[in-house]
């Protein structure tokens, strides 16, 4: 589901889901989601991302995936998160990517006792519910984001890789681009983005075509635009990442 534009400090009265691109956490997106009148399931697909979310019931890490998560969301229960970009995640959480692939932990289990329950503390006493929780959990990233040890040029490095596989240059070129051995790529994109560069490719190529047909594109040319050999690679592809074909997923949106 899409919500106002990257950058957006307003949320829309009487949607459902929203987000917004943070102004303080770079990288980031702030997202909610309005309590619903009944069970609701959830098909969570791998976008090469990682979340922080406030369930009403704590603070919850999702990690990288691999294939589509469904989550049953309890009536009366509405959420608040941040969606890292690829490579931000361990920055804000603290470890790599690939201990919470296809997880979903506690914060607790990440940050020591005391930080993540003072947050979920501050979280859940905001003043204008969602609203204000979100704005706990975006200052507390920008925090942790300023204070993240690291040379700025590897963290450079990490964006510029996100954003070569996210426009389709191969990995080999990728990897000459920011001066490492498709090895040594490998062995960062782990820690940085939960798995190789090759899966992390799969994942954006998979998630640029679904745009695509979102969006009104005929399938035939959206998996030519995102880089499938033909309609039938995008629709195996679909069916590995999703769980279902690409008919169903669009009926569930």
């Amino acid at each position: 589901m899409s919500g106002p534009p990257p950058g957006s400090a307003r949320w829309e009265a009487g949607e459902v889901y929203q987000e917004r691109g943070s102004r303080r956490a770079t990288g980031t997106v702030v997202w909610r989601r309005e309590a619903l009148a009944h069970l609701h399931r959830v098909r969570v697909l791998p976008d090469g991302c990682m979340d922080l979310i406030w369930t009403g019931g704590g603070l919850l890490v999702a990690g990288p995936d691999t294939g589509a998560h469904l989550a049953d969301d309890p009536p009366g229960t509405g959420c608040v998160g941040l969606r890292f970009a690829p490579g931000t995640g361990p920055r804000v959480l603290g470890v790599p990517a690939c201990e919470l692939r296809d997880a979903r932990v506690p914060l607790e289990a990440l940050w020591p006792g005391r930080e993540a329950r003072e947050l979920a503390e501050r979280v859940a006493g905001a003043r204008d519910g969602a609203r204000d929780g979100a704005a706990v959990l975006e200052e507390a990233a920008a925090v942790r984001l300023r204070r993240a040890p690291g040379d700025p040029s590897a963290v450079a490095a990490v964006t510029a890789v996100a954003t070569g596989l996210r426009d389709g240059v191969s990995v080999a070129e990728v990897a000459r681009g920011v001066g490492l051995s498709e090895r040594q790529l490998h062995r960062r994109s782990l820690a940085a983005f939960g798995y190789g560069p090759k899966t992390l490719a799969r994942v954006l190529r998979f998630r640029r075509a679904l745009r695509l047909v979102r969006g009104g594109v005929p399938p035939a040319s959206a998996a030519a635009d995102a880089g499938y050999a033909d309609q039938a690679h995008l629709s195996r592809e679909v069916r590995a990442l999703a769980g279902v074909q690409l008919s169903v997923l669009l009926s569930e949106r």
